[in-house]
């Protein structure tokens, strides 16, 4: 059985979460893999006054949330991403501006064997500062290496690990000896939860347009999908009513039926030596402006000029 202190405080943080999940509709589910206690005060003091980190035992967290479910129903899509060594980060402001500030602190650590690797990691090029007893260790993993001014220098940069592999205990070794702490670690965003809707964080990363494009070319479908099978949406309309304007035109072309939209398309195939003089002089005019408007600034520079040369910069009556 716990003892009286450990419920007392199970119930404080039973208490806590659901206070949390009612005050706050927006919670970023971070992991929290190789953090150290330190970066984490860090992060807590980064977010003072725009979120709250809040961590603990998933089993605790699970038990809170299916006891806030009668009160708030939303909080039961949280259950199925409460996996892994994870904490809640609750706020009410910009969800990106706060995704970015759990993100911006990261630490660098040394390769350990046996961890995952987060990312490549690539030896550089150039001396190494090791003694030329080492060039076999070097080998062994691949590595060319040439022996100048004793000691061993690396051909050319080769990739030691790929992301997703585990660290082995060689390269783990040769890293450190190198002196490289390849790998970062903060707080990494996994999913959003943001009133009642759960999405992955990399939405976040969407822009405005991104969401106009996406709409356009829905839009764009809809209206295909309506033209081809015949049949009206408020996406298609547009187009049919286009086409059928074009059609009207083509009658009006081919035959001596006309009216008055179709005039100007007549007149243009009946006169073009008209339509063309009118473009060419049309064309010239638009340099000719913008050649007066910087004439005109050029005038008004001068003038400046003129006027500061006149008093030198001064005013006898200030």
């Amino acid at each position: 059985m716990p003892s009286e202190k450990k419920l007392v405080k199970k119930g404080e943080y039973f208490k806590k979460l659901q206070n949390l999940l009612d005050e706050y509709n927006q919670i970023i589910i971070v992991e929290c893999d190789n953090v150290s206690s330190n970066q984490m005060q860090k992060v807590r003091g980064v977010l003072r006054g725009k979120a709250v980190l809040l961590m603990g035992k998933k089993t605790m967290m699970r038990k809170a949330i299916r006891q806030h479910i009668h009160q708030n129903p939303q909080v039961e899509h949280l259950l199925p991403h409460l996996y892994g060594n994870i904490g809640f980060v609750f706020t009410n402001q910009d969800l990106n501006e706060i995704r970015n500030l759990v993100t911006s602190l990261k630490v660098g650590a040394p390769a350990k064997a046996g961890t995952v690797a987060p990312n490549d990691v690539v030896v550089p090029a150039g001396p190494t500062g090791l003694e030329p007893t080492q060039t076999s260790f070097l080998q062994a993993l691949n590595i060319g290496t040439k022996i100048v001014k004793g000691q061993i220098e690396i051909l050319a940069p080769a990739t030691l690990i790929h992301a997703g592999e585990k660290v082995g205990q060689s390269e783990a070794t040769l890293l450190s000896k190198l002196n490289i702490r390849p790998f970062s670690y903060g707080l990494v965003p996994r999913v959003v939860f943001d009133h009642g809707l759960i999405y992955e964080s990399k939405v976040l990363d969407m822009t405005l347009a991104d969401v106009s494009g996406v709409v356009a070319k829905g839009v764009s479908n809809i209206a295909a999908i309506g033209l081809q099978i015949g049949y009206p949406t408020m996406a298609s309309v547009p187009h049919s009513i286009m086409n059928g304007f074009k059609n009207l035109v083509s009658i009006a072309l081919g035959t001596e039926y006309s009216f008055k939209e179709a005039e100007q398309m007549k007149d243009m195939i009946l006169h073009p030596e008209k339509f063309a003089a009118a473009a060419a002089a049309a064309a010239p005019a638009a340099p000719a402006a913008e050649e007066k408007k910087e004439e005109k600034k050029e005038e008004k520079k001068e003038e400046e000029e003129e006027e500061e040369e006149g008093d030198f910069g001064l005013d006898l009556f200030a």
